[in-house]
């Protein structure tokens, strides 16, 4: 009787230690992680609010101890509260709020200080050239984008604030306006993308946005390069490219404090290519279980579809029954590179017997984390096919169960 007992007191002990012991690892993991700074964190600031991840230690605002800012910070909460619930639903602020608040260091700055920095910082005269623009140079102009840099050595933090862009063109033909948001990219890793709103019928956009990279040495700084992508957004098709803007920082001092810039926007650069590029794909059908086996192999010779040189392609495969898609696939994503090798099979089931109505369409597409994917070229095999694709679905027609592969031109997307 003594047995059973003690062996449940030795029991119970055992679990409430165990329970204890997890509990305490629990907390343990959870104030370590509390404490520690991830090697890379990104915060997004929007008209001047300041929005900070819940482990950062400081609560102090950045910036606020700024003597430059004293503007921003001399603002009552209430004020900014007010400011912001006075947006619409696009999120837009009105266009009085925004020409009075949306580019406030331009306009309260003294010539001296743009004086100091005549190579890229704005100067009175450059913005009276901007508004004395003939009516034939605004017309090939694109207009110009002002933003500003800075390096906190504090936070080890890299900022970038997007004031405001003047001059764009018009790509809406019936309303003469544009709908502009920006795109950037910190080259050449690409890594870090960011875009701002959009905003709605207007061709001098006051963006006013701060992005904020965390993890950046003030060393690698020289190494970067700045690429801002100007678009105009369009609901119904893909939008449309104004222009882009890029800033190499190599030889840009930012231990002095910020920097304004301002840089003309000028048009993308298309570069030239003998074509789209080339895909090694391999098919065999298979009769008796009506099944269409298709290897995606390798890409070739790739148009550089990035600023940076190199694109990070991959491959949709769309299958057609009477040209209505009924099967999609895609490879993974190959890193910077113009020749890319894939090696991944797929099955797809044929709901009819032969391969008289249906097709098989192959894009090459360039993966972007911050927007839509590129598409880089096109292939398609079927029946009514022509040149290489036509040949190659008729071979896999005519000998079935056997695997045959072929490179093919890509065509434009």
């Amino acid at each position: 009787d003594e047995i059973p007992t003690v062996v449940g007191i030795f029991s119970a002990f055992g679990l409430v230690f165990s329970v204890s012991l997890f509990a305490w690892i629990c907390c343990q993991r959870k104030s370590s992680k509390s404490n520690k700074t991830p090697p890379y964190k990104f915060v997004h600031v929007l008209k001047g609010v300041d929005i900070y991840p819940e482990n950062l230690n400081s609560k102090k605002k950045f910036g606020a101890d700024d003597k430059s800012e004293t503007n921003k910070s001399s603002m009552p909460k209430n004020s900014l509260h007010l400011d912001l619930e006075k947006r619409d639903l696009n999120g837009n602020f009105p266009k009085t709020t925004t020409k009075m608040q949306g580019f406030p260091d331009l306009e309260n700055s003294s010539p001296k200080h743009f004086a100091e920095r005549k190579k890229d910082s704005v100067s009175p005269d450059s913005l009276k050239s901007i508004n004395s623009l003939s009516s034939e140079d605004k017309q090939d102009k694109l207009g110009n984008l002002f933003f500003s840099l800075e390096y906190n050595f504090e936070k080890k933090a890299f900022v970038v604030n997007i004031k405001e862009a003047r001059g764009l063109p018009a790509m809406d033909e019936q309303s003469m306006t544009s709908d502009p948001y920006i795109k950037m990219t910190i080259l050449p890793e690409k890594k870090h993308k960011v875009k701002t709103r959009v905003l709605r019928k207007t061709l001098d956009p006051a963006f006013d946005e701060t992005f904020t990279f965390y993890g950046i040495p003030y060393s690698q700084i020289q190494d970067l390069t700045l690429h801002f992508m100007v678009l105009s957004f369009d609901r119904f098709s893909r939008d449309d490219v104004i222009g882009e803007v890029l800033i190499p920082l190599a030889g840009i001092e930012l231990s002095e404090g910020r920097l304004l810039m301002d840089r003309e926007i000028i048009k993308r650069n298309v570069r030239k290519s003998s074509g789209r590029g080339e895909l090694l794909v391999s098919l065999c059908y298979q009769s008796t279980t009506n099944t269409l086996t298709v290897v995606v192999l390798k890409a070739r010779h790739l148009p550089k579809s990035d600023v940076s040189g190199l694109s990070d392609p991959y491959v949709k495969v769309n299958l057609y029954h009477a040209k209505k898609r009924i099967s999609k696939k895609k490879t993974h994503v190959k890193k910077c590179t113009p020749n890319a090798v894939f090696n991944e099979l797929f099955v797809f089931d044929i709901p009819c017997e032969g391969l008289d109505d249906i097709s098989i369409e192959f894009l090459v597409l360039d993966s972007d984390r911050g927007s839509r994917n590129e598409v880089i070229g096109r292939l398609t095999l079927g029946s009514s096919a022509e040149g290489t694709g036509g040949e190659h679905w008729k071979e896999i027609c005519e000998y079935p169960r056997r695997q045959i592969a072929k490179w093919h031109m890509l065509c434009d997307g």
